[in-house]
């Protein structure tokens, strides 16, 4: 197996880096093949860190993890307590030590983060749910409590740190919080788009399962008068709202429409349906974003993703929506790593917002910053970001995953999760 510190890997990183920091700097495997690196162009001055070997290579969730009191030996962490350190039996103590022309850091920083950020724990694993995703619960992160901590940015910012010591004269980038809220339009109408028997069928829900005569009774009328436009009396039609809100707090938001139907899980309407159209474009004049949700059967299928994201932009351009950028996130986040990391750059998608477990919340990739996409299993730089996808409303509250209803338990949940990334 090979260790993880190819050409193309340290070039990636070298972004990362320069993302996070705002200055460029060079990475520089040793030879003694056990530490790497860190300096400026043209300064003596450098850090060293400590290489882990094939450690982070492996595609297994059984790595060895312990933790590390920052505290104690006079370093800051963001959120409290110890930092999980995962890949390690045990640090020495002090971890980090000044040398001759700089510091040395004895734990593995910058494999941590090309683990984590490659997802490179996910490749060729079969131990998966019955969407064939890949479960929270099976994950390293679960396993050893730091699912909930964006742990890469976490031990960034002891390399910040460093770095400040090393050359106290530069300025590191300021990073500001904020919020990307995004929708899955999935049914984007309760009777709308229902066949004859499907319209029955919902009506027969509403009665017998809710107990909501006063919607069944709408029901055929909604259903007829949806043709050019969503009818402001269908129970489902909340995207005025939505926009509403996110405008009030200044927010965008995204909303991933699909377009293809390659299983019965998939959506009921078309992109081209003139209510669908009328939608975009009231989404598009509001100042909100269109993006692509690929159908339940294409995270294998990179050709069904590439027709899928094709066709969401030759109907925005029919209807003269135009955006500086596309992305979108998969139905069900089914995901299969790098099959469809890769089918998103191939289909000029400019982000992706997949990224969290199902299951539960919190930092599937350990960051809460968006990061240039990268193979892991061909080693290459894609031209795709990822955007990590930290909370999904079902995830915290539905009776399926973690059943914290719509009360103060949810709340507390997505309020500690924000607290974390602003952290």
């Amino acid at each position: 197996m090979k260790c993880w510190h190819t050409p193309a890997a340290l070039a990636w990183l070298q972004i990362i880096l320069q993302e996070r920091f705002g200055h460029t700097f060079v990475l520089q495997p040793q030879p003694d093949a056990q530490h790497i690196a860190l300096h400026l162009p043209g300064d003596a001055r450098c850090i060293t860190l400590a290489l882990y070997g094939t450690t982070f290579t492996r595609a297994d969730s059984d790595l060895p993890c312990t933790q590390w009191s920052a505290a104690a030996e006079g370093w800051a962490t963001t959120l409290p307590g110890a930092l999980p350190a995962p890949g390690a039996v045990e640090l020495p103590a002090p971890l980090i030590t000044p040398t001759s022309n700089g510091w040395h850091i004895g734990y593995d920083i910058l494999g941590l983060a090309y683990w984590m950020l490659t997802r490179q724990e996910e490749v060729g694993r079969t131990d998966l749910d019955n969407h064939g995703r890949f479960p929270a619960v099976h994950s390293h992160a679960y396993k050893h409590s730091y699912l909930e901590r964006p742990i890469v940015d976490e031990w960034l910012h002891v390399l910040g740190q460093v770095i400040t010591r090393t050359w106290p004269s530069i300025v590191l980038a300021q990073h500001q919080f904020s919020m990307k809220v995004s929708h899955d339009v999935d049914a984007p109408s309760r009777y709308g788009f229902a066949s004859a028997k499907g319209l029955l069928r919902a009506m027969a829900g509403d009665v017998l399962k809710r107990g909501d005569i006063q919607n069944a009774l709408r029901a055929p009328w909604i259903w007829l008068n949806t043709r050019d436009a969503l009818h402001p009396a269908d129970p489902f039609n909340t995207f005025e709202w939505i926009m509403d809100l996110s405008d009030q707090h200044g927010l965008t938001s995204a909303f991933y429409f699909i377009c293809g139907r390659s299983s019965n899980m998939d959506a009921a309407y078309e992109p081209e349906h003139p209510a669908i159209r009328t939608l975009m474009r009231r989404i598009h004049e509001r100042g909100h974003e269109i993006g692509l949700h690929p159908s339940y059967g294409s995270y294998q299928k990179p050709e069904i993703i590439a027709t899928e994201a094709q066709r969401l932009r030759r109907v925005a351009a029919e209807e003269g929506i135009t955006q500086s950028e596309w992305g979108g996130r998969m139905h069900f986040l089914r995901w299969e790593q790098p099959t469809t990391l890769r089918a998103w750059a191939d289909a000029g998608m400019n982000y992706d917002s997949t990224l969290s477990y199902a299951d539960l919340p919190g930092f599937r990739c350990g960051t809460c910053f968006e990061y240039p996409a990268f193979d892991p299993v061909q080693g290459e730089i894609l031209h795709l970001r990822v955007r990590p996808l930290v909370a999904m409303e079902c995830t915290v509250m539905a009776p399926r995953y973690m059943g914290l209803g719509t009360g103060e338990a949810a709340y507390a949940k997505f309020s500690q999760l924000k607290d974390a990334c602003r952290a």
